[in-house]
Formats: structure tokens, sequence, C-alpha cells
């Protein structure tokens, strides 16, 4: 039977919900418009996507010790309204024939800083939600949810750009923010504030009190690293991806659509076993085997060919990545809370997406540069090789993965999630792995 976690976490659920759906439907919206409405080229089209990423992420570093002292629910709802303002202002823009590069590229920094607060506040407030044990099960949710929203959304958010234009789907994401705060608003109740600590005054040093507790724990430093390198390796390749397929090889654009939304499908398979594995082989074993896996797929892609047995290749080599990593995702996310006191939360959560949005801006520029000197099939098997080496900073000793400073030891947890649900992550509110 389908396990109940309360109508505070339903509404929290159907706020992460609404907001993944939109920003899937938004997918690649900007540099679409970039291209098509601003006549933007490569160079403009690259900055847009790096840029981005990486000034949000420095603008958000300071955001996580002044939400850590916060009520998390009204930074969340702040957090989406601040999205969907920005949001918004493209559509209304390109109405007025003022729409410009640098308004794309200005919303999209605001979002990206938006998105880190609004991650580190969310992570908080499932912690405080939901009991410990039922983590695993809460977080299985939203990775389902995402990967449902996925493999729908930039299909559908295709077809009305095709019939309505090519704003729609960024009014569509924007929105989907405005109802997020809504549904965060329904959960209702009272949101005692954090007690500060006796030293009250923000330092300099505060800013980095994420990465310090992170560095000092090897059970998270370790699953630290591995995900920023992981998770690094494996979107720095996306755009060579496109252009190995999409130019030198000739594949269809709905070929290449097909041949990431359908393996979306392992999300979802994955995503409910992650909670029935945890309970029948433990937490360290599912964290060694499905981290393992994961880095075991992407170097196939250095070896796709034209046609149907290319198009066959990628979608088998994304549905086994994709089906280890929302097994994973579950178990790092609830692990992660688990590990982080409940007065470093925001903190935590707030270093993790800062290092993996900066990681990921600087692996893309990375191998832009080394694609453009080898190619990008070279640079794509480069990147597979790297990932070949990253479970060797999976934790391995069993020892570190029970007991944490703010949690008990995770027999409890794995009996309380057997054959359950399990869990999820991107703006989720178990903070994004």
């Amino acid at each position: 039977m389908r396990r109940s976690l309360g109508r505070e976490f339903r509404w929290l659920w159907a706020a992460f919900a609404v907001s993944t759906v939109g920003t899937w439907l938004a997918f690649n919206a900007f540099p679409l418009i970039a291209v098509r409405v601003l006549h933007a080229g490569p160079p403009e089209v690259s900055a847009l996507a790096a840029v981005g990423m990486a000034v949000g992420a420095v603008l958000a570093v300071p955001l996580g010790p002044w939400v850590e002292f916060r009520r998390k629910r009204p930074v969340m709802v702040a957090t989406d309204l601040v999205r969907f303002a920005a949001m918004l202002s493209v559509p209304a823009a390109y109405a007025l024939g003022l729409l410009t590069f640098v308004q794309l590229l200005v919303v999209s920094i605001v979002v990206g800083a938006a998105d880190i607060a609004f991650r580190s506040a969310s992570g908080a407030c499932l912690k405080a939600l939901v009991p410990k044990e039922d983590l695993l099960v809460a977080n299985g949710r939203f990775e389902s949810t995402t990967w449902t929203a996925t493999m729908l959304g930039p299909p559908l958010g295709g077809v009305a750009i095709g019939l309505l234009g090519p704003v729609t789907t960024v009014m569509a994401d924007a929105v989907s923010y405005l109802l997020s705060a809504l549904g965060i608003r329904a959960i209702g109740g009272d949101e005692p504030r954090p007690a500060r600590p006796e030293a009250a005054r923000p330092r300099a040093r505060d800013l980095f009190d994420g990465w310090r507790y992170i560095l000092a724990h090897a059970e998270l430093r370790a699953l630290f690293l591995n995900s920023s390198l992981v998770g690094g390796l494996i979107l720095a390749t996306e755009p060579l991806l496109t252009v190995l397929m999409l130019g030198r090889l000739g594949f269809a654009p709905w070929q290449f659509g097909l041949a990431f939304a359908g393996p979306c499908a392992g999300g979802l398979i994955g995503s409910r076993l992650s909670g029935r594995l945890v309970a029948r082989y433990g937490r360290r074993k599912v964290v060694l085997v499905a981290g393992t896996l994961a880095a075991c797929w992407p170097v196939g892609l250095a070896f796709i060919r034209p046609g149907v047995p290319g198009l066959i290749l990628v979608m088998a080599v994304e549905l086994g990545l994709i089906t280890c990593i929302s097994v994973y995702n579950p178990v790092l996310a609830t692990r992660r809370l688990e590990l982080a006191p409940t007065d470093r939360v925001a903190r935590v959560l707030s270093a993790w997406a800062v290092t993996k949005n900066a990681t990921v801006a600087a692996l893309a520029a990375l191998w832009g540069l080394l694609a453009g000197l080898t190619g990008p099939r070279v640079a794509i098997g480069i990147a597979g090789v790297l990932l070949l080496a990253t479970p060797l900073l999976l934790p391995r000793r069993e020892g570190s993965l029970v007991g944490s400073p703010d949690s008990a030891a995770d027999e409890p947890v794995l009996a309380a999630v057997a054959p359950r649900d399990p869990r999820g992550e991107t703006d989720d509110p178990g903070g994004s792995a």
C-alpha cells in the first residue's frame, strides 16, 4: 500500500511537482530564444549557459548562512516569487519588442541564485516536516516526479513553442513558480524561527561554514567529491553530444529527442526500486553498486555511429545511466539530510549546490576547449574514462555509513522504508544531487 506522509508533505510535493513540470517544459527555451529571436551565435549561447550558472553560484554563496537562521517556508515562497518575476519579464519584454540578450543573461543569473537559495531552504523544510524514517520514501517520490517531468516536459514544450510561439514555455515556467509559492503557503502551521548562536553578528568566515562541515566529515566529504565530479563530467559532455549527433552524425531532431526522452523511464524504475534495494541490501551496498554502475555507462557514448544502431546505443547507455542515477540519488539526498545537523542543513545544501553549479560551468568550458582540439567524440571518451575512476571516491567502510551527528543508526531507517516508495532531486526539497 502507498504510504501517506501527511497533508504538509502533500502540499510540499505538489509545489515541487508543478515547478518541476514548468522547468522541464521550458527546457532549452533560453538558447532557442537567443538563436531564433535574437539571432545569437554559438559564443553567446554558450555564455548564456555557463555564465548564468557560474555567476548565479557566486551570488548564492552568502545565501546559505542567511537562509539558515530564517524561517524556511517564507524563504521558499520569496525565492519562488523572485523566479516568477524574473521569468515573466522575458515574455513581457518580447511582447513589447524590448527583449535583449543581456536580459536573458541577467534572468538566468537571478534564477540560478534563487534556485540555490530555494534548495537550501527546502532541504531543511523537508527534514522538519518528515520523520527521519520516512525521508527515503519522500525523496523517492520527488525523484520519480523529476523523471516523469523530464520525460514528458521537453516534447510537450516543443509542441507548445511550435503552436504558440517561442516564449510560451517561459510563461508556463513563470506561472509554475507562482503556483509553487501558493502550494508552500498552503502547508500552513507555525514554523519556529531558528535560534541564532550567541555571536549573532554575521562574519565573513560564516560564508564557508557549509564547506567546512562537509570537508571535516569523512562520509559527507566522499559523497560530496564524488557527486560534484560525476555530475560535472556528465553534464559537461551534453553540448558535445548534441553537436556530434545533430551535426556530424546527421540524426534528425526527433531522433535526438527520442534518444533522451525514452530512457527517462529508467528514472521511474530506479526511483521506485531505491527504497526496496536499501531495505534488502543495506545503504552501503546500494551506494557503492549504484554509484559504480552509473560511472560505467557514459564511456559508451564515444562509440556512437550514424543510423538506427547509433540511436539504439545512445538509448541503451542513457537508460542504464538514468536507472542507476535514480537509484543512487534518493539514498544520497536522504543520507545528506541525516548527516547534516539541523542547525547546518541550509548551509550544507547551499555549499553543495554552489559547488555543483560551479563545477558544471567550469568543466563545460574546459570540455568545450578540449573538443575544439580533439573533436567531440574524443572529448566525450576522455570524460567517460575519467568517470570510471570516480567510484574510488565513494565511502567504502561500513562504519562510515552508520550513525551521524544528527541521526541514529541506519537500521531503524532501513526497516521503516521496506517495500514502499522512494525519492528525488533538482529543485527538490531533498537538495540537488
